[in-house]
């Protein structure tokens, strides 16, 4: 019988903090990163290849966490990811050459990996089905709230040094990786382990990618890389849209952006587990598709900065629900693969957010309305794709996890 939520809560409040830590070091570099440009003397393409690095290092190597995670358990993995996370910004703090900046951008890919797919597995193991979507939405909930104070904290402590911010990120993933050592215990025995590693040790990267056909995932993760690929267009270009199209100031795109992630991580927190319950993954990916797809549209013909701001909460929301509704699907429909399952979750994800920003960026320059529209499109299509989806499949799953 596997222990409540309040039973285990300083374990939880660990596994949130480093994936919290992870996503406010990569916020933290963001009010920096001009600096650094000019600095350096950086073109604009190069600034666009380091953050590229970055998604493609994570989507090789997210396969290997899966099944590094499986095999060495997820305490090592997590530890080692914090570690390396920490080395990454440490390097680009004291990088004065672009090589240097590649190797920071390529080993924070790689910590990236190797932080959610260690998370994600842990929760799944250390939580009840009923209770993993609470969980899960934790995390992402975690993720948010990296995201939105991360530059905030990075623009006040840039204020004693544009490479503080590094400095400070470093720091805390160091300590996160201490603590991570003394607090967590690995989940799993050496012997599920060992029983683990020995199904999937005659499996290698195509072999990983085979395995995410099985009829049991693959809805769920060409869902994943559809939503990843249409959402990550619809956000990157979502500041050059509110400049181009309403002339808004920094500060009020600033605005919008906080207060629409502040909204969705309240939702994320106190509510998604409730949704869950009520409606089932399912339903409820189907009917934020809807609703995201819907609002994406309506984005294009609205102009006050009021209704901006609504409908930018509601499709931010839909956006931040989905993620989680996704992992938490694939969650129990994993059973004793949770690491090769949190392991592709985080590859289908790095394969969207590798192409959608370059289709945004493309149809941005064509007309300011396409990537909102192609996202809707996008959003349209991965609701299609659900109605594949077998619902005695998912049953049979929770079935047997429940017995055990």
């Amino acid at each position: 019988m596997k222990k409540t939520i309040k039973e285990q809560k300083l374990v939880l409040i660990i596994l949130l903090s480093n994936i919290f830590i992870a996503f406010l070091g990569i916020g933290l570099i963001v009010p920096v990163m001009p600096s650094f440009m000019n600095i350096m003397h950086l073109s604009g393409k190069t600034m666009g290849y380091l953050v590229a690095v970055l998604a493609v290092a994570q989507l090789l190597i997210s396969p290997l966490a899966g099944r590094w995670v499986d095999h060495y358990g997820r305490k090592k993995i997590i530890i080692s990811g914090l570690f390396l996370f920490g080395v990454s910004e440490l390097i680009f703090s004291l990088g004065t050459t672009v090589s240097a900046l590649y190797i920071s951008r390529i080993l924070g890919g790689i910590s990236a990996a190797f932080i959610m797919t260690g998370v994600t597995a842990f929760v799944a193991d250390i939580t009840s089905v009923q209770e993993r979507p609470k969980a899960i939405g934790y995390i992402s909930a975690a993720i948010s709230t990296g995201f939105i104070i991360g530059p905030g904290i990075g623009g006040f402590i840039a204020e004693y040094g544009i490479r503080m911010p590094l400095f400070f990120a470093a720091g805390i993933a160091f300590l996160a990786c201490i603590s991570s050592i003394f607090i967590l215990k690995e989940p799993l025995t050496k012997e599920q382990l060992a029983e683990i590693s020995a199904n999937t040790k005659q499996t290698n990267l195509i072999g990983d990618f085979k395995r995410s056909l099985n009829p049991r995932y693959f809805t769920a993760f060409i869902i994943v890389f559809v939503l990843a690929f249409g959402l990550s267009a619809y956000e990157t270009v979502f500041s050059l849209f509110s400049d181009h199209k309403f002339g808004f100031t920094p500060k009020e795109i600033a605005t919008i952006i906080t207060i629409s992630s502040i909204f969705g991580v309240v939702i994320q927190l106190f509510m998604f587990g409730k949704m869950v319950d009520i409606l089932g993954e399912k339903k409820l990916i189907q009917l934020l598709l809807i609703i995201g797809a819907i609002l994406a549209v309506v984005s294009t013909v609205i102009s006050s900065f009021l209704a901006v701001l609504a409908v930018t909460c509601f499709i931010f929301l839909a956006f931040d629900l989905l993620r989680p509704a996704l992992t938490t699907f694939l969650s129990k429909a994993a059973e004793k693969e949770q690491g090769f399952v949190a392991g592709m979750n985080s590859t289908y994800t790095s394969l969207g957010n590798i192409g959608g920003p370059a289709m945004g960026g493309i149809l941005f320059d064509v007309n300011i309305h396409y990537p909102y529209l192609f996202a809707a499109v996008i959003m349209v299509i991965g609701f299609g794709i659900t109605i594949m989806w077998k619902e005695n499949r998912l049953g049979e799953s929770l079935a047997k996890n429940l017995r055990s």
